[in-house]
């Protein structure tokens, strides 16, 4: 869609723009169109009464006609049209008298596209956007012009920054590192969808960032929707639901190109071209990205690109069709959590992973990877009361991260990355019947079917002239000394892998993931009174192939089914500007196949039992002219789970798990994975946001979330070595121990000024407090084994840019942005990964024992961009 829209056309119809309504009731209808004259579906039509401030409000329907009736008599009024990912457009000052009626035409416009920006969302029954819903939800949506302007040389999960209940953090660990939680929960248990595509891993449920950088250029609009969300897929939104919607086709020709410099030599150039409406009913837009930089934290260098190709097809007013292809290919150097003392002693760039590798000092641990996703949208509007949404979507992956290894018998040390390759195939597809005036019903299925590759393998022997051991493999018995390596070049990792399974170090396993799911919804709307219930039911079959523990003919695990199901339902009730809302749900969610096989093996964990999660939430919302306000409340409840954590091992992890001294099994500063089973977490919490626009130019907004998430009961925790191979196993008590890796309380407020027409500034300050670590420590109480988490100091942080847009000519535009993050450079401590305490005073910094391994945040960051459209 065209980012600017006008009205025109705004005509009393002679056949009907003035008749006999309802006693004392006016009424404005009409038809939202594009400027090609086609019409528009699921435009948002909001009327407010200027003297009472009463708001009413509706949307397109399939051929775009929409009628809001119930107005109060006189005037004056106020009209927005908006559409996803749109500004909106105002018409003020309109009059009417009781019981008249208004036609207008509301047109979007043919002015110059500026961007590779929407004509028409695609996917409208799959991608379930909140402004397109009438029951309330606790919601945050950026648009595309903050994500390009603030986001800069950050992840894209730096623009929820500024939500309620949203924490990020790891983003000092190198490029694409970020992890957000959401009320607590982290991102593997709130679910992401694209365009209506489901993205978090299906085998863990996580999602790495760096596979993602080209989103912050390509996406039209991100929104958040904090726990039990809007969405009718079988996704457990545990936490929320987070929806990153693409740009779809422009019809529009013209592009930009856009420059972004920033600190510790990040460079960004990204080009965009549109062809416009081509004479055959086609249009293509393309963009393409090149970046580089050496990365905040000391020798986190990273380099990468992204691309982007939708091509739209409009082959009736009744089908609509958009295929899309995204990939960033990227690699970069990692960071990670350190002794705070070394923080204090070298600063908060220090990197721990900076070391002597066979004489070479050089940070080995690397991330490399290329995650191609395409997706086929078509929308079919079958008449003016029922439509069908289709998407068909695959994700073909390779990569994986690279580390310092060490020779089973010479000791020697080696370069070796742990790969994992996967096959995503998908469709979504979801039927909407306008059942009466009053009354709409959906109904649809997801179905998945994923393959997963795992194994290890050789990047660099670092002067080993004799190769490397190939050891533990149960079907290779003579000694195998491997000189062949492999590519970490993102762009080679499709193909520089190694075929012979003889190649393969430490494991070699495939794991397969069949899911399917049907969903519906039923929705009541009148009156200002809006009712919802909406089920899921699916199905989840997990199998698992290890051809390095097992014999041929036995390397196929047992194939474990799942059955889950979740259900949801909510009210509403909107008088004038105040509306109030509750919604509640369970969920029984079938665990991930990382949690069902036990040991990395195809052991059956008899404990992985489907997760079983109540959520409750009620909200208040309040909108006018000046002021929008909303409070939600909320209490999620969640039995059964799994977390996992990972950390360095210290000197005294070595002296316990590896008194002999093995390389094999344990070494300081190698990595040690926890997984905690039987997790039962109680979430509760009250959130507030608010914008205000006190005077024309002026945008002040406020934030504040206070949650109380802890832990009930007893878990078993097992702790594995970089080989997976078991260390040990204890049950601990952590009942009434608080959630750790997120700040519980959090606020904050910004600002934004139109100095003049084309140049602003804008602010924002966020404070955290009550965060504490991800790690318990284990304490003896009474008898018995009792868990311990330590909390972290607060802090605050204070962003600042500025914008300012000229115009060139007529279809030229020249636009500059500036960031400052952590303008004051505080020195604070993001996440933590042990929770030892001291009474040593000597060894603390704030409280906290500098012998625990902490992140730093990053200090003060800046990045400029300039980009000129045409």
């Amino acid at each position: 869609m065209k980012k600017s829209l006008l009205f025109f056309a705004l005509v009393f119809a002679s056949y009907g723009s003035i008749h006999a309504q309802t006693a004392n009731t006016s009424s404005i209808s009409g038809v939202v169109k594009e400027a090609a004259g086609q019409t528009v579906k699921g435009a948002t039509i909001k009327i407010t009464h200027i003297p009472s401030g009463q708001v009413v409000s509706g949307s397109a329907d399939a051929q775009g006609k929409f009628q809001i009736s119930n107005l109060q008599e006189g005037g004056p009024y106020k009209v927005e049209v908006t559409y996803i990912g749109e500004k909106p457009v105002v018409i003020e000052n309109i009059m009417l008298k009781s019981g008249e009626s208004l036609n207008i035409n509301p047109t979007f416009s043919e002015e110059s596209s500026t961007n590779l920006d929407e004509v028409v969302i695609v996917g409208h029954g799959v991608i379930d956007i909140a402004v397109g819903r009438k029951t309330p939800i606790a919601v945050s949506t950026i648009h595309k012009k903050d994500l390009e302007e603030k986001v800069g040389a950050q992840d894209i999960t730096s623009a929820l920054a500024n939500t309620p209940s949203v924490y990020i953090t790891g983003q000092a660990k190198g490029f694409g590192e970020s992890s957000m939680t959401t009320r607590g929960f982290d991102q593997s248990n709130t679910a992401f969808l694209l365009n209506g595509q489901p993205i978090n891993g299906m085998d863990n449920g996580s999602v790495y960032w760096s596979n993602w950088s080209g989103l912050t250029d390509i996406a039209s609009l991100v929104q958040i929707q904090r726990g039990l969300g809007a969405s009718k897929l079988a996704i457990s939104s545990v936490g929320g639901t987070v929806n990153y919607v693409t740009q779809s086709t422009s019809m529009k020709e013209g592009g930009f190109v856009r420059t972004t410099v920033g600190n510790d030599m990040f460079m960004k150039a990204t080009v965009g071209y549109n062809t416009g409406l081509m004479k055959n009913g086609f249009a293509v837009s393309a963009m393409f990205t090149q970046w580089s930089g050496n990365g905040y934290m000391d020798h986190t260098e990273g380099a990468g690109q992204s691309y982007f190709l939708s091509v739209g097809y409009k082959a009736s007013e009744k089908h609509n069709f958009n295929f899309m292809v995204t990939g960033a290919p990227q690699w970069h150097n990692q960071g990670y959590t350190s002794k705070l003392s070394n923080y204090l002693e070298f600063g908060k760039r220090y990197n721990d992973n900076y070391k002597d590798a066979n004489g070479v000092m050089m940070n080995a641990q690397k991330n490399f990877y290329h995650k191609p996703v395409a997706n086929l949208n078509w929308d079919w509007t079958i008449d003016d009361k029922s439509s069908l949404s289709t998407v068909a979507y695959a994700s073909l992956a390779a990569g994986g991260g690279q580390g310092l290894k060490s020779d089973k018998y010479n000791k020697e040390k080696y370069l070796a990355a742990d790969v994992n390759n996967h096959q995503w195939f998908g469709v979504v597809s979801n039927y909407n019947r306008k059942l009466s005036e009053s009354l709409n019903f959906n109904i649809g299925f997801d179905v998945r079917d994923y393959k997963g590759t795992h194994y290890r393998k050789l990047t660099d022997p670092l002067g080993n002239t004799n190769g490397v051991l190939l050891g533990g493999n149960i079907n290779i018995t003579d000694p195998v000394y491997l000189t062949n390596t492999y590519s970490t070049n993102p762009w080679k990792a499709f193909s520089s892998k190694p075929d012979s399974r003889d190649e393969r170090l430490a494991w070699d396993y495939n794991q397969y993931i069949r899911y399917g799911g049907l969903f519906g919804q039923l929705e009541y709307a009148k009156n200002g009174f809006t009712a919802f219930f909406q089920g899921s039911v699916s199905e989840q079959q997990n199998k698992r192939y290890d051809y390095f523990q097992y014999t041929p003919g036995n390397e196929k695990s047992k194939t474990v089914n799942n059955f889950g199901y979740n259900a949801k339902g909510g009210v509403s009730y909107t008088l004038g500007q105040h509306s109030i809302f509750a919604n509640a749900g369970y969920y029984s969610r079938q665990p991930y196949q990382n949690n069902i096989f036990m040991n990395y093996a195809n052991d059956i964990n008899e404990n992985a039992e489907n997760e079983k999660i109540l959520g409750l939430e009620a909200g208040y919302k309040f909108a006018s002219r000046f002021l929008d306000v909303n409070l939600n409340v909320y209490r999620t409840t969640w039995e059964n789970r799994v977390t996992g954590s990972s950390r360095l091992a210290t000197d005294k992890d070595v002296a316990k798990y590896n008194p002999t001294n093995d390389p094999n099994i344990l070494l300081a500063g190698q990595f040690i994975y926890t997984s905690n089973y039987g997790v039962k977490q109680d979430h509760k919490g009250a959130e507030l946001d608010v914008a205000a626009r006190p005077f024309h130019g002026l945008t002040l907004t406020g934030f504040a979330s206070i949650g109380d998430w802890k832990y009930d009961g007893k878990v078993t925790a097992i702790e594995r070595n970089d080989n997976r191979v078991e260390l040990g196993r204890e049950e601990v008590d952590l009942t009434g121990e608080h959630v750790g890796n997120a700040a519980q309380t959090t606020y904050g407020f910004g600002a934004k000024y139109v100095v003049f027409k084309g140049f602003s500034v804008d602010g924002n300050y966020r404070q955290y407090d009550r965060l504490y670590s991800s790690r318990h420590r284990t304490v003896e109480e009474d008898g018995k084994k009792v868990g311990r988490v330590m909390e972290l100091p607060s802090f605050n942080l204070l962003d600042a840019g500025l914008s300012y847009e000229v115009k060139v000519s007529d279809k030229n535009t020249m636009s500059f942005r500036v960031n400052m993050n952590n303008v004051l450079n505080k020195f604070y401590i993001s996440e933590a990964t042990s929770s030892t305490v001291t009474t040593d005073v000597n060894n603390t910094w704030n409280g906290i024992d500098t012998s625990n391994f902490v992140l730093i945040g990053q200090g003060r960051t800046w990045n400029a961009s300039v980009k000129f459209t045409f």
